[in-house]
């Protein structure tokens, strides 16, 4: 039998992906799909501007669209949200409090010291926190979030790095496609032939949440890694896929070739316990000089996977490198759902 399950903002951008990925998935039916008030009752196909390439599964096609609260029937336990940051936090929390175990892509909650920021293969061990976070907050659901698109794929990057060299500084420079701003997102006049040097929130967030992330949890905390992170965060005509550029520099001395071998021997949790959306690969690397490139790799892995290349010294750093992630399937509705994934397999979604 599968795990009943809900979305919130099933219409939007992320809510979509939601749908789309969950389409067929071994662990999860989805039973309720939510929006606005102006959007409840209608049948979803109705309520919903479908925008992906694929077709809108048939079975979401004539489920009413429910009102995003705890009072509606949702027939489920765990629901994946994807609300817009500024609705999020007391939505999420209304459903925390009635029970429901709530896996958030929205940003609201996840600096929040008492709530989980989870990417599996970095840090599963931090789900600790949701017994911390059920104490203080009298709880009986629990909110855990997944990190921002950049962060998450400048993270699994970096990650088997920090653990084999240790890192002390980080610079990155994104070149994020316009798929991240959401639906209708940035006008056609203001981002074609341009370049546009600010995402709002999107520096603070890769400089913070990496930091949570990366670091090591001690006594019901998170002691956040000692890592100086500095973003530079722009908008490029590109539909989906977030490129970065990335400077780094070691505590130990290392070579390319060992970087590499971090790389490609990278596995965790995830690959381990066979979770159904964990890529086999987290990080592919790439040898050519003129890859990575969203044209060609972005759906490597079904998307799931960060890869990298273009690896080679820094006049500046120690080394330097290119990365390229999906931004709304890994960074942001598949993440959330491989969340969804370990909560299961770790005992903290019961499976009947």
């Amino acid at each position: 039998m599968k795990i009943r399950v809900g979305i919130l903002g099933a219409t939007g951008a992320v809510g979509q992906r939601f749908v789309q990925l969950l389409d067929g998935h071994p662990w999860f039916e989805v039973v309720a799909l939510s929006a606005s008030s102006r959007s409840a009752g209608l049948p979803y196909s109705q309520a919903c501007h479908w925008l992906l390439d694929a077709p809108m599964p048939a079975w979401a096609r004539d489920m009413p669209v429910l009102e995003a609260t705890p009072e509606a029937p949702f027939n489920c336990s765990l629901v994946f949200s994807a609300l817009p940051g500024d609705l999020a936090s007391p939505v999420e929390e209304r459903f925390a409090a009635a029970g429901y175990l709530v896996c958030s892509n929205a940003s609201a909650h996840r600096l929040d010291p008492d709530v989980p920021l989870i990417i599996p293969e970095v840090n599963g061990e931090h789900l600790a926190l949701i017994e911390t976070q059920r104490r203080g907050r009298k709880w009986p659901g629990f909110i855990v979030t997944s990190a921002n698109c950049s962060t998450t794929h400048l993270t699994l990057a970096l990650k088997p790095l920090h653990a084999a060299f240790g890192l002390v500084q980080v610079y990155v420079v994104t070149m994020q496609a316009i798929s991240g701003a959401g639906y209708p997102g940035i006008a056609s006049l203001d981002i074609l032939g341009n370049v546009v040097p600010y995402v709002g929130g999107e520096e603070e967030k890769m400089e913070r949440e990496t930091l949570k992330l990366l670091g090591q949890l001690q006594d019901g905390q998170v002691r956040h890694a000692e890592i100086t992170v500095s973003a530079q965060c722009n908008r490029v005509p590109v539909r989906d896929g977030h490129t970065e550029c990335v400077s780094i520099r070691f505590r130990k001395r290392a070579t390319a070739e060992e970087i590499q071998r971090a790389w490609q021997g990278f596995r965790a949790e995830p690959q381990a316990l066979g979770l159904p959306s964990a890529p086999v690969h987290p990080i592919l690397v790439r040898d050519e000089n003129d890859r990575p490139q969203p044209k060609y790799d972005l759906n490597t892995e079904k998307g799931m996977a960060t890869t990298v290349g273009r690896l080679r010294p820094c006049p500046l750093f120690d080394f330097k490198f290119v990365l390229l992630g999906h931004n709304t399937i890994r960074g942001a509705a598949g993440g959330s759902i491989l969340n969804g994934e370990l909560l299961v397999a770790k005992g903290w979604v019961p499976r009947t």
